[in-house]
């Protein structure tokens, strides 16, 4: 468990023998679909048939019952191994699986059915849930209508696995009454009348994870459809666990990807014989920032886990709990696995720099790690002063 290798959970193994038998097909055609900026839709096909995308939905309603944010980390490491933006795209959909078990298990009651409707359909495949959190331009924004329901107005991007989701759990502002502004989430299905779903996604890198925008106009929102969040604009520290539960494992993508490229670096020398001590420096140096970066992941998911079922002290001090060590480790990994490719394409050498040579596609995919939520570096370094400080 201390380098993040394995699962740690009989729920977390069978995941990974459900995911294994896909994988090679997946890194065959990798750099096709990131050449084309594809999402494979048929390999999701393949994975709903399979019970992958009911991974996190618990036992009751018809999935796996992965609860280890360990073992999920542990699983997308390896689907990242064959194409990093196929599981950032997966990513989404157990994440989503793991905040809707929390709706379902201590939310208010409509909350509750609302979350237990989507889990029972994402443990069948015919639910693929992605969330919509990064607004484009004005803030996205949620007013009543005349029906005692909502419409929503605004423009999201950066949303993963979008062409093939059927809903989107959508990050908004509530608007009503005059009062003041008040945080939410509505659920919209991906057939409402207002919703349109972008084609255009041509990013540096994970361009296989069907990265688009997506905009509301005037899209009719039922109320039992929306999941309450807290007060617009105020620092909720208790919202910091539900934050780090939906974000904490994407650190085994960029980690796995670091590794990758260092088994590439290390079969290259090995291919060549006798190695030049500089070579040989830059490869003891790959193995040890590796081993920190496994160790400080796989520390700040089993803190994760912990206490994402201990609801016994503060909420406000168990969400900073489980947010500082996601983001020491994060800052750790944005740092070094870009370090480590970048020093396994020096190892390796100018035939890395070609468009096909798999480093290269490692090189753009790693560095999307930085740009991430929660949080970018900036922010990062802003909340991680902050709790120094205060």
């Amino acid at each position: 468990m201390a380098e993040l290798r394995a699962p740690v959970t009989p729920e977390g193994r069978r995941l990974l023998e459900l995911l294994r038998p896909h994988l090679p097909v997946l890194a065959a055609e990798a750099e096709a679909h990131d050449r084309a900026a594809e999402l494979p839709a048929h390999l999701f096909d393949r994975l709903g048939k399979d019970g992958v995308l009911g991974a996190t939905v618990p036992a009751g309603h018809g999935g796996l019952g992965v609860a280890s944010m360990h073992d999920v980390a542990v699983a997308l490491g390896e689907v990242a191994q064959a194409d990093a933006g196929v599981a950032l795209a997966l990513h989404m959909q157990f994440s989503r699986g793991l905040t809707l078990t929390y709706e379902w298990r201590h939310g208010p009651p409509a909350s509750r059915e609302l979350a237990a409707g989507l889990l029972r359909q994402m443990a069948t495949g015919a639910a693929v849930v992605c969330g919509a959190v990064k607004d484009l331009g004005r803030t996205t924004v949620l007013t009543r209508n005349g029906d005692g329901g909502y419409t929503l107005n605004g423009r999201k991007t950066l949303v993963s696995m979008a062409p093939i989701a059927t809903h989107f759990v959508v990050s908004a502002q509530v608007h009503e009454n005059g009062g003041p502004a008040r945080m939410a989430a509505p659920v919209v299905p991906r057939d409402s009348a207002g919703l349109t779903v972008g084609d255009d996604w041509d990013g540096m890198g994970m361009r296989s994870s069907g990265t688009v925008e997506i905009a509301f106009d005037d899209v009719a929102v039922p109320a039992e459809h929306v999941l309450p969040r807290g007060p617009a604009g105020e620092q909720d520290d208790a919202a910091l666990a539900g934050q780090t539960v939906s974000s904490i494992t994407m650190l085994g993508i960029y980690t796995a990807l670091a590794a990758s490229a260092r088994q590439l670096a290390v079969a290259h020398v090995r291919g060549r014989g006798r190695a030049a001590p500089a070579v040989l420096t830059r490869l003891a140096e790959i193995d040890t920032r590796l081993y920190a970066m496994r160790c400080a992941v796989a520390a700040a998911l089993d803190n994760a886990d912990r206490l994402a079922e201990d609801h016994s002290g503060d909420p406000a001090e168990r969400g900073r709990a489980m947010m500082t060590p996601f983001q020491y480790a994060k800052m750790l990994v944005n740092r070094h696995a870009v370090d480590v490719v970048d020093d396994c394409l020096s190892v390796v050498g100018g035939i890395a720099y070609t468009g096909s040579h798999p480093l290269s596609r490692i090189y753009r995919n790693v560095r999307a790690g930085g740009f991430m939520h929660p949080y970018n570096y900036a922010d990062g370094v802003d909340y991680l002063s902050g709790q120094a400080l205060r």
